[in-house]
């Protein structure tokens, strides 16, 4: 299968040089370029591409409302995004991600990088790895808003230690193994509950559980380690209910 893009961003250079790596690899051809925001939304309208690579800092309009516009595009399969950005003077990347975009890649990534992600938004996942996550955090946690949000509130209330430290390590983007490691459990386990707090929590995937926990106040700027007491207060494993786990 071929993975069709389209690239959007306003600098011609940019959009050269993200279209000859993109072209390079024989499971993906750009489709087209947009060098604004309404163009992007017109193109993916028209082509349907699988991904749009997305500069979150675009004229006419927004990359961020471009993304939410495409996001919510009628017709199947949907058309998914994937933002870039630049950490130093990008102050919306939350936006971005509240907007329905899949991921996000820091326009210093490495070309190997930013094929992956594009493979895996295609694949229908997210993709927030873990060092941009953490720079993240870093950068831009303290300037959050914290959401009233009374129903989440209760929710958050209603888990397990367990579920709980499981969400906070996921959140600052750790993968399974590095939790797993991080809690005394097997990945196979870090998996199911990934799964159930998914469920629990009405959300998608592991960049909508950023998100969230970003809005309860789950996760602070500062963090650059995992711990293993976290969660301690519940050895048992998750229990029997079935769960989501795909991710």
């Amino acid at each position: 299968m071929t993975i069709r893009l389209i690239v959007a961003d306003d600098q011609p250079l940019m959009r050269a040089a993200l279209r000859a790596c993109l072209d390079a690899e024989p499971d993906m051809t750009v489709v087209a370029e947009a060098g604004d925001g309404e163009a992007a939304v017109r193109l993916a309208g028209q082509l349907r591409p699988d991904v749009v690579v997305m500069d979150v800092r675009m004229p006419v309009m927004t990359g961020i409302e471009a993304t939410r516009r495409i996001v919510g595009l009628n017709g199947e399969p949907p058309v998914r995004v994937l933002v870039m950005t630049t950490f130093d003077v990008d102050e919306h990347i939350i936006d971005g991600l509240r907007a329905g975009a899949s991921g996000f890649l820091v326009k210093d990534a490495t070309p190997d990088e930013l094929l992956g992600a594009v493979r895996v938004i295609a694949g229908g996942q997210a993709q927030l790895s873990p060092s941009v996550t953490r720079r993240l955090l870093d950068l831009h946690g303290a300037a959050l808003p914290r959401v009233d949000d009374g129903a989440g509130d209760r929710i958050v209330a209603a888990l397990t230690p367990r579920e709980l430290a499981v969400l906070k390590l996921a959140a600052r983007g750790l993968p399974n193994g590095e939790i797993a490691r991080a809690l005394g459990l097997a990945p196979s386990s870090v998996k199911t509950y990934i799964g159930h707090l998914l469920a629990k929590l009405g959300l998608t995937d592991r960049v909508q559980l950023v998100v969230f926990a970003y809005e309860h106040q789950l996760v602070r700027p500062g963090w650059h380690a995992a711990t293993a007491d976290e969660g301690s207060h519940d050895p048992q494993g998750p229990d029997s209910t079935a769960a989501p786990t795909g991710r």
